[in-house]
Parts: C-alpha cells; sequence; structure tokens
C-alpha cells in the first residue's frame, strides 16, 4: 500500500472511486482541487492510498495562511465537511499518517478534519456543529402531508405574500452573488469573490444549481446547491432583509425540496448549523434529522488545538465594524479576508 500525492492524471480514477463510496459526499470529488487552487491560489495536498494500482483510499487537504487563524491545513476549508474515504480503518489510519506528516513537515499550525463520523485515533474533537437532513420522497406530496398543520399554514401565508421561485445555472450567478454579498455583509461576515462560485459552477455544471427568490418580482433571496450520490448539498443561502419581513425561506426551501423529490434525490442535506441555534430550529421544522459533526484535529507537536470561536468578543467586535462597512467596500477587501478564513 503506498500513500501518494495526487495530480490532475489521477482525476478520473480519483472521482471513479468515489461514486462507488457511501462516505463519498459532492465535496470530496477531484474539482475541488481545480477551484481552490484556480481562485485562492491555496495548496493543495490530494492524497490517496493505492494498492496494485488501484485506489483504496482518499483525503483531500487545502492549505490557508491567515493572520487570525493562522497557517492551516483543512479538509475541507469554505464548506460543510470533508475528510477521508477508505475501504478499511487501517487505510484511513495511513492516511491520516501522511496528512500528520505534512503538518509536521510544511509547520502547519494543525490540520482540521470536518468529518461526517468520528475518525479512529484519539484525536482532539469539537461537535459544536450538526448536519440537518431531510430524507425525501419522489413524491413531494408526501413531505407536505407529514409537515405539521402549523407548518403547512406558515408556507402557504408566505405564498401569498407574492413570492415565487425559479431556479438554473451560471445565468443566474449575478443575481445570487448580489444577494449573497449583501446578506454576509450584514451578518458581519467577508465573502469570497464572485470568480470563486463562477469557477465552482464551471467545474461542475451538472451538479450546481442555483435558486432564486422573487418578491413580486424583484430578487430577495438566492441558494447555491450541489448534487452527487443522490444527495442535495444544501451551501450557500443568502436573504436581504425584506425577504425576512415576508418569510421567504418558507418558500424557498419548500421549492428546493420539491425540485429535489421531483429529480430523484433521496437526501437533503439543509447545511451544517451550531447546536441548539435558531437556524437549527427552522430546519428541524421540516421533519428533518440532526448528524452530529465532528471536527478533529491535529497539531504540530507541542501546540495546544485551536479554540476558535465565533462568541469570541474579538470576533464580535470585528463581526460589528464590517456590518457597518459600505457594501462596495466590502466587496473589494472582503475576498482578500474570506479566502483565509476557513
Amino acid at each position: 500500500m503506498n500513500i501518494i500525492h495526487c495530480d490532475e492524471s489521477y482525476a478520473q480514477a480519483w472521482d471513479e472511486y468515489l461514486s462507488h463510496h457511501e462516505q463519498a459526499s459532492f465535496y470530496h470529488l477531484f474539482g475541488w482541487k481545480r477551484v481552490n487552487e484556480a481562485s485562492f491560489g491555496h495548496q493543495t495536498f490530494y492524497l490517496a492510498a493505492v494498492d496494485e494500482g488501484r485506489i483504496r483510499g482518499v483525503f483531500p487537504l487545502v492549505s490557508l495562511k491567515s493572520r487570525i487563524f493562522g497557517n492551516i491545513l483543512c479538509s475541507l476549508p469554505f464548506v460543510n465537511y470533508g475528510g477521508p474515504c477508505a475501504d478499511e480503518a487501517e487505510i484511513e489510519q495511513l492516511l491520516l499518517n501522511e496528512a500528520g506528516a505534512i503538518v509536521e513537515r510544511h509547520r502547519f499550525d494543525y490540520l482540521e478534519i470536518r468529518s461526517q463520523r468520528k475518525l479512529g485515533g484519539d484525536l482532539p474533537t469539537s461537535e459544536h456543529k450538526v448536519s440537518i437532513t431531510l430524507t425525501l420522497d419522489k413524491n413531494p406530496d408526501t413531505l407536505w402531508n407529514a409537515f405539521k398543520t402549523g407548518h403547512r399554514n406558515n408556507i402557504r401565508r408566505a405564498y401569498k405574500r407574492g413570492l415565487s421561485v425559479r431556479s438554473g445555472g451560471i445565468e443566474l450567478l449575478d443575481t445570487f452573488y448580489d444577494i449573497l454579498s449583501e446578506s454576509w455583509r450584514n451578518l458581519g461576515t467577508p465573502l469570497y469573490q464572485k470568480e470563486y462560485f463562477e469557477c465552482l459552477m464551471k467545474t461542475f455544471p451538472q451538479e450546481t444549481r442555483i435558486f432564486v427568490l422573487d418578491h413580486d418580482g424583484v430578487p430577495v433571496s438566492s441558494a447555491l446547491n450541489g448534487h452527487f450520490h443522490g444527495v442535495v448539498e444544501g451551501m450557500w443561502l443568502g436573504a436581504l432583509p425584506k425577504a425576512r419581513e415576508v418569510e421567504s425561506s418558507y418558500v424557498l426551501y419548500w421549492e428546493m425540496m420539491k425540485d429535489a423529490c421531483e429529480r430523484g434525490f433521496q437526501l437533503y442535506h439543509l447545511g451544517r448549523s451550531t447546536v441548539d441555534s435558531g437556524g437549527e430550529a427552522f430546519k428541524k421544522k421540516w421533519n428533518t434529522y440532526p448528524t452530529q459533526l465532528y471536527w478533529q484535529y491535529i497539531v504540530q507537536s507541542g501546540r495546544p488545538i485551536p479554540q476558535l470561536n465565533v462568541g469570541n468578543p474579538k470576533f464580535q467586535l470585528a463581526m460589528s465594524v464590517w456590518r457597518m462597512l459600505p457594501l462596495p467596500l466590502t466587496r473589494v477587501i472582503g475576498p482578500v479576508v474570506a479566502k483565509g478564513i476557513p
């Protein structure tokens, strides 16, 4: 068994391996290597365990440098999860060992592994995030009839406020980005450059879809989803103040769920949420269930594990200042900051 560092020549074999692996997700696909390198210039380490010419496990890693977060390695940054996929626990451990060697060799402060399951060994672990999942049905009426009466009434009431949803591909990118950039500014969070999303959609034209919600014909909310292995991944969603006034989330989520059902998907991951947060509470209204996410760490010898918490007064102050900045300014300096925030 050899652990190799994959270049573009392994792309097809990498994705072919993932297509048959139950732990694989949209985020594991090889195209993300190109997206992170082309959009941000980030160095990547795409590890594969190879036995007699056949891939037996993969582990995507991306490096980031930031004054706030340090010189770190992540699997995977900017998205909901990553981590290793392997045929056996022993192969997984070989991939983890090589990742640890990379941390030491390149003097990264730490490796953050965003995993859907707890990995082997005794890695320091944070359990502050959960993934919210909905089981779909070919007939969306099955989902509708299972909702509580009050929830169905909330959706009906929102429709009466002049809301409609359209969906498509990269032709909706400008609208999506305009909404997302203002939404994230209002939340106090820097956003990546539009070219990142453009590169993503060009790399995965069949696996990505944008939804735009209009209020009386004016776009007020939008989302970008990914698709792989019968699973819809809710990746980014933004809403303007008007969208919240008319409770547009009820209509947008329902239309995305109906679309997923009608296109034959089995699961819908509504994205990650902080445990016991308002976001988690809203997503539970859709008869979803939470799955624990495990953020595990490999650190340089002698270093403590990172203590990163948005509740930290230092981060709260920075977010407050960001909310007050003019939107055009945040679009200029935001991408420079955002590319270093995992």
